[in-house]
């Protein structure tokens, strides 16, 4: 393979994707905490935000199709595809800030992130060797939690200031910034094997390798777990303690410090320990997590710090997940690990639309089905994942 230009460093990747990833996370999580106020501020039921968020999981569904970009376009070009989706529907809703306007930018955001996210971390698995692959995984994670600890608070001090599309407008102009320091850092010629690769071949593959398929189904399960007490901690916080909006963004960073937590976790232990113990023993935690929160209520010092454990487990595990999942199907990389989105980006549709239904019988339905999740998650992994 020719190239144009000299490779950049894996440290100097490993600072920019965690830096996008930031940008386009916080974007996709600034839903979440301030849902009651972009609902009030459309004129629009809490439900009808949630079936946005529903729609926006539902692109999901096609995500080996659009996620296989990574193989087809190769990684450089699908990074910038997804950076450009995500920063175009950002500024769609922040010059359109209606409730078509959101469900489009969700939608767009959706798209980009399906594209973006897969190709990185094939990107990373031809570049990092499997024993340590774990820690590079973990530390473009830090853009998820990253997102929570700072991308939230200083979101909701935009609201508070500016309006519930504030935030959208400051995020699609970094989305252009970071694309255009993106284009002059990677080398254009990175496709490999792009040109023998087919759809087709990568799905029949992933269809024929049991432990492919049941990481997907942990992934499905683990995710709709996660969106179960997800998409309704911002309602419980706000109907339960009165926090406002500025409030509702600063607890966010308190689950951004969790993860943050959870992610330095993985890229210290998981390779040490071995992806798939490291997943079992996340799985066992969530689900211990998941039957404890309701137990938190009483106080809202005790409901950050159950919210605070719930988020540090998952994304220990899904972390860990990742990584096991980068090295199931080689051949097929950037496919699978788009597919691993799918699975997640499905379990989430179904947590989001469950969620405020479960609710509605008490806070202790949504962590007993968190566990259930997690439980059957196990199973999977002692079953059908027997090896690294």
């Amino acid at each position: 393979m020719t190239q144009s230009s000299p490779r950049p460093s894996v440290v100097s990747e490993l600072v920019l994707f965690p830096l996008i990833r930031g940008v386009i996370n916080t974007g996709f999580r600034i839903i979440y905490p301030f849902l009651p106020t972009i609902a009030r501020a459309l004129g629009v039921s809490i439900e009808s935000v949630a079936l946005a968020v529903t729609a926006r999981s539902l692109i999901g569904v096609s995500g080996p199709l659009i996620g296989s970009a990574g193989d087809i376009l190769g990684r450089r070009r699908a990074m910038l595809l997804g950076l450009l989706l995500f920063a175009g529907g950002s500024l769609l809703v922040a010059f359109w800030p209606t409730y078509p306007g959101l469900l489009l930018a969700l939608i767009l955001g959706a798209v980009g992130k399906i594209i973006f996210d897969p190709a990185m971390q094939a990107y990373l698995g031809d570049r990092v060797e499997y024993a340590r692959r774990g820690r590079a995984i973990a530390i473009t994670e830090f853009g998820w939690s990253g997102a929570a600890l700072l991308g939230l608070p200083v979101s909701g001090w935009l609201i508070a200031r500016a309006g519930w599309m504030s935030p959208f407008g400051v995020l699609g102009f970094l989305g252009l910034g970071f694309a255009i320091v993106l284009l002059r850092l990677l080398p254009a010629a990175d496709r490999g094997d792009a040109a023998s690769f087919t759809l087709r071949g990568a799905l029949s593959a992933i269809s024929s390798e049991p432990s492919a398929l049941a990481a997907l189904g942990i992934a499905f399960l683990l995710s709709s777990g996660n969106e179960v007490v997800n998409i309704i901690y911002g309602v419980w916080l706000e109907g339960s303690f009165g926090l406002q909006v500025a409030a509702l963004g600063a607890a966010s960073a308190v689950i951004g410090a969790a993860e943050l937590t959870g992610e330095g976790v993985v890229a210290l232990w998981t390779d040490r320990l071995g992806k798939r113990r490291a997943v079992g023993i996340g799985l066992l935690l969530i689900g211990l997590t998941c039957l404890t929160l309701p137990l938190t209520r009483a106080s809202l010092f005790g409901a950050l710090i159950g919210l605070f454990f719930f988020y540090i487990t998952f994304e220990y595990t899904f972390v860990s997940l990742i990584s096991l999942v980068t090295e199931l199907t080689p051949a097929s990389r950037a496919t699978l690990m788009a597919g691993n989105i799918t699975a997640a980006a499905g379990g989430r549709a179904l947590g989001a639309f469950a969620g405020p239904l479960l609710f509605k019988f008490g806070l202790q339905v949504n962590g007993i089905a968190g566990a259930i999740t997690a439980a059957f998650s196990l199973i999977l992994l002692a079953r059908f994942i027997r090896v690294e």
